[in-house]
């Protein structure tokens, strides 16, 4: 199994092409299901999660077809071809590993009037039900059953009639569910409280440019008018956020200088934001967003929200981040009820962490040493990386295959900017 080493104390420097977004790509591909005609994604993450759906995908009878792949190249072009389904069921040796398996649901309901779809896996940081994508799905006319740990899905008719939905509480997946099922029904429907993610705005416009009809995107509401069809598209994936904050992080925990290429400031305010206020220099440049920390890091107090909010996805990194910082910061996890595993990894690496229920209080410290740890998510995993960039001496990250799901070459992109880091394999 694989590790990855980080020889820490070095300064990072330069430009880091930020990849195409592994929460964006998982959204987009599934739009292949929802026409007969090729959609082809551009900038598409070179990312096991990626190589996984596309597997799935397969399985259902989509093909898929990657364009003029170089190994050196970063992104991919993917063409995907779903003719004709062969298959509505996605089964649970494939859908265990990743849960954004569950995001087939919707497409192959609306595309084939019916779909089955194991309950979904992934990362262990808490309780993610399905019960939203369930209930809205119902709301535009679908008939469910659940059954020895799958969900099987019908519509009477053959096709759905569409409808109203309210959502009680912001739901990325399950907006992203209903979208894709919502375009093909007979009737309109309107989705209230959705979520207003980058991502999905990402979706709904792959959608409109395959033929939908979507209105109020970027909004918390969306209104959806069914087409009996929509043709195949070329669409680019957007940038990934996340990635890029986590990067931003690195330059500021080790006291760099690092111009994200490709980075857009728009969809990553919250994370700037917390960033500037931790007394790191950002700014936008023509070519993506620059980030300096010249000057000690400040501590800050920070609540996870749905976006706009500060991500759930950038909490890890930050907790790693503000172990470096002068005076005591405030995490408060309000997303995910399990999102702090890393914790007890990062105390092993001398980092001050006490955990209140979804609160954490980090006091920074003068030094951060060097130690064996391991991941037990995607953004823990990261966090721990940039721990190790920070730390005197040799840290050894186990359980690494978390981080391929969602960073694409890391240990390239951070050598190429000054880090002391490179993957080892244990046989």
């Amino acid at each position: 199994m694989d590790r990855i080493l980080i020889r820490g104390g070095n300064r990072l420097s330069g430009r880091l092409r930020i990849s195409g977004a592994k929460n964006a790509a998982l959204t987009l591909m599934p739009c292949a299901l929802l026409t007969d005609e090729p959609l082809t994604l551009r900038n598409l993450p070179r990312l096991a999660d990626v190589d996984g759906f596309g597997h799935l995908l397969n399985q259902l009878g989509a093909s898929t077809r990657i364009e003029g792949t170089r190994p050196e190249d970063f992104g991919r072009v993917m063409t995907i071809r779903a003719g004709k389904l062969t298959s509505t069921e996605a089964p649970y040796d494939i859908v265990r590993k990743m849960r954004a398996s569950i995001l087939v649901l919707g497409p192959v309901l609306a595309r084939a009037g019916e779909a089955t779809v194991s309950l979904p896996g992934g990362c262990a940081i808490g309780n993610r039900p399905i019960d939203l994508h369930l209930k809205a799905l119902e709301a535009i006319g679908a008939e469910l059953e659940m059954a020895a740990g799958y969900v099987k899905a019908t519509a009477p008719g053959g096709r759905l009639t569409g409808g109203r939905y309210r959502f009680p509480v912001v739901s990325v997946g399950a907006t992203e569910n209903v979208v894709m099922a919502a375009v093909l029904a007979k009737g309109s429907s309107v989705i209230e409280n959705a979520a207003r993610e980058p991502e999905i705005v990402d979706l709904c416009n792959c959608l409109v440019a395959m033929g939908a009809r979507i209105e109020g995107i970027g909004t918390e509401t969306l209104e959806i008018e069914g087409v009996d069809r929509l043709h195949g598209a070329t669409y680019a994936v957007m940038p990934d956020r996340i990635e890029a904050g986590s990067y931003a992080c690195a330059a500021a925990i080790t006291g760099g200088s690092l111009e994200l290429l490709g980075a857009n400031a728009a969809d990553m305010q919250a994370t700037i934001d917390a960033l500037r206020e931790a007394g790191v220099t950002v700014t936008e440049t023509r070519d993506g967003v620059s980030v300096e920390a010249n000057a000690p890091l400040g501590p800050i107090t920070l609540s996870t929200a749905p976006y706009p909010g500060f991500a759930t996805d950038m909490q890890a990194q930050f907790m790693a981040m503000l172990c470096k910082a002068s005076g005591a910061s405030v995490l408060t996890e309000t997303i995910f009820e399990n999102r702090y595993m890393h914790v007890p990894e990062l105390a092993r690496m001398g980092a001050d962490i006490q955990v209140h229920g979804r609160t954490a209080v980090v006091k920074g410290v003068d030094r951060l040493v060097g130690a064996p740890v391991m991941a037990t998510d995607l953004r823990a995993s990261m966090s721990l990386i940039l721990a190790g960039l920070a730390a005197e001496g040799e840290t050894s990250v186990a359980r690494v295959y978390h981080l391929d799901r969602g960073y694409e070459r890391l240990e390239e992109k951070l050598s190429a900017v000054g880090a002391d880091i490179e993957r080892a394999s244990d046989g």
